[in-house]
């Protein structure tokens, strides 16, 4: 009996023991070992990143020159004058439009300038003596009887970040200087949407994140042809030779891009980096047959059938696989002798004068017509010259269309410079510069926020350092380029806007982050229940038993002392 009793002690303390060690040691150490690992990420910065408030601030000057204001007005100039304006996008987006406008009389350098000949010589002349920074404009206010504009020109745009604004009738001298600002104001702010930024142009750099009336019909043409903001371009010229044995095409390329295109990514260089190829396609046909035209014995391609062009060529084009880039295309096409000559008609049937088309966010296609060269004694093939200032010209407008640089409507009165050799006005350039900067906070805004719901609402991902470091890089870029942009420092802003998109990607698209590689929570009970429960069934009924054999004890015990 005493042999028994020590045996039934004896399983008792083994049972304890093991449950013990299960409970102390086992149970920690599994849920250690196969704890998930999710670095510390900023969460309640991310969470008012998902509330954007922007503030967009330009610094304007304004300039009086001799003849504009009397000395009594010169001496109630204000120095400064700051004006706000408010919009709200939807419930998660609002806008702040602030213009700070400085005032002052010309100077005696800016006075000779301001005598040139001619505006575009005065536009140079200001631009030698300072040049404004940038995402600025200085606004000069000339006499109504300058003769740097002609009569029914109102406001010269130039090359640079200066306009020239005449004195009209309601602000000659002799009124106060509170009328004469108060008919200036609603013309500097015309300029200013002309070369800086604008309410459309901006709404429209926010499409990725809201929805744009449908009444801004212009906006919405305009965002959808240009590329996406993009830290690279890979730009592809190619030659279309559908005929090589009737004809031999030579295309000087390389020159051609480093006179006509380069200046104009040289200027572009802040906005994104930019790599040329080019490369010749023989017999590459469109795709589409053209219908000959009797009465101009000629053949034409519809409007109706250009959007059949583009996948017959593209599959003959090829892709760089190393690059992520977008790939904006440039095709020169030479029609085979049985469909020449080749023209474009519009919808209304009219040709196209430059023989050309563009596919938004694809690139364009020009038809270049050589039927020309074909004398009556031509030896086959015909070695044939390309003229590439004519292509040039148009692949340049292509291109400025493609990467947004808009041509805005100006008001009646105004006089915009023709582009120079560089293809880019400098206040063209800012107006880029404002809708990419604000394009690329609110897309990096966009993937950060839905990054952390995704984690938020997958709680088994894993989250790595690394990953940990790119959403903190990108959230502290996006903080610097909305203070930046308050600030009016438009060069920092666009900096830090393409370093919070460049991080906020990475860290999106990183690998680890897939979320099927994670099994769900009802696989993993599957996986879990074979292994611990005919390891768990012997220990439970043990301390059930132990707990039961108690219980009997202490009823003894009850009852003998009753």
């Amino acid at each position: 009996m005493a042999t028994t009793e020590v045996e039934h002690r004896r399983g008792q303390l083994a049972s304890l023991s093991i449950a013990a060690v299960v409970i102390i040691v086992g149970v920690p150490l599994w849920w250690r070992t196969t704890e998930t690992y999710r670095a510390w990420l900023p969460v309640s910065q991310i969470n008012e990143l998902a509330n954007l408030q922007l503030q967009l601030s330009a610094d304007v000057e304004v300039v009086f020159a001799r003849g504009t204001v009397t000395p009594e007005q010169q001496k109630k100039v204000p120095l400064t004058k700051t004006q706000d304006e408010e919009h709200t996008v939807d419930e998660d987006t609002a806008l702040r439009y602030r213009y700070e406008t400085k005032y002052r009389t010309a100077n005696i350098m800016e006075e000779d300038a301001l005598n040139q000949p001619s505006a575009a010589d005065a536009d140079l002349s200001l631009h030698t003596l300072s040049e404004s920074l940038c995402g600025s404009l200085v606004v000069y206010v000339i006499p109504e009887s300058s003769s740097l504009l002609p009569e029914d020109v109102d406001v010269y745009i130039g090359q640079r970040r200066t306009a020239l604004l005449r004195n009209g009738a309601q602000m000659r001298v002799g009124r106060t200087m509170e009328q004469l600002l108060a008919h200036l104001e609603p013309r500097i702010r015309q300029v200013l949407k002309v070369m800086s930024f604008s309410h459309t142009d901006i709404t429209a750099a926010l499409s990725g994140r809201v929805r744009l009336s449908p009444g801004n019909k212009e906006s919405i043409a305009d965002s959808m042809r240009a590329f996406k903001s993009s830290p690279g371009y890979e730009i592809t010229f190619s030659l279309l030779n559908p005929d090589p044995k009737s004809h031999r095409l030579h295309w000087d390329i390389e020159g051609a891009v480093q006179t006509y295109i380069q200046p104009l990514l040289t200027k572009l260089a802040p906005v994104a980096n930019f790599s040329i190829d080019s490369q010749t396609l023989y017999y590459a046909m469109l795709g589409v047959n053209p219908r000959f035209d009797s009465s101009r014995n000629a053949y034409t391609l519809n409007s109706d059938s250009l959007a059949h062009v583009i996948n017959p060529v593209e599959a003959r084009l090829g892709s760089n696989a190393a690059s992520s880039n977008p790939v904006l295309n440039f095709l020169l096409y030479a029609p085979d002798a049985q469909h020449s000559p080749l023209y474009i008609q519009d919808r209304q049937k009219q040709k196209v004068p430059s023989n050309a088309f563009h596919s938004p966010r694809w690139g364009g296609i020009m038809v270049y017509n050589v039927n020309s060269f074909y004398g009556p004694e031509a030896v086959f093939p015909v070695d044939i010259n390309i003229d590439m200032a004519k292509v040039m010209g148009v692949f340049l407008a292509q291109l400025r269309l493609l990467l947004g640089v808009q041509s805005s409507t100006t008001p009646p009165g105004f006089l915009v410079a023709p582009c120079s050799s560089t293809g880019l006005a400098d206040w063209e350039l800012d107006r880029l510069m404002w809708s990419r900067s604000v394009e690329n906070v609110a897309t990096a805004a966009t993937t950060i926020t839905s990054l952390a719901q995704l984690l938020d609402q997958i709680g088994n991902i894993v989250i790595n350092d690394n990953i940990a470091e790119q959403v903190s890089s990108a959230v502290t870029s996006l903080q610097l380029a909305v203070a930046e942009l308050e600030a009016g420092n438009l060069g920092f802003a666009l900096q830090y806007s393409k370093e919070a998109i460049l991080a906020s990607e990475r860290a999106f698209f990183d690998p680890s982050l897939l979320h099927l590689l994670y099994f769900p929570d009802d696989q993993k009970f599957a996986i879990y229940i074979p292994l611990f429960l005919p390891m768990c069934v012997p220990i439970l009924l043990s301390l059930l038993k132990i707990i039961s054999d108690a219980r009997q004890r202490r009823k003894e015990r009850q009852a003998k002392k009753d």
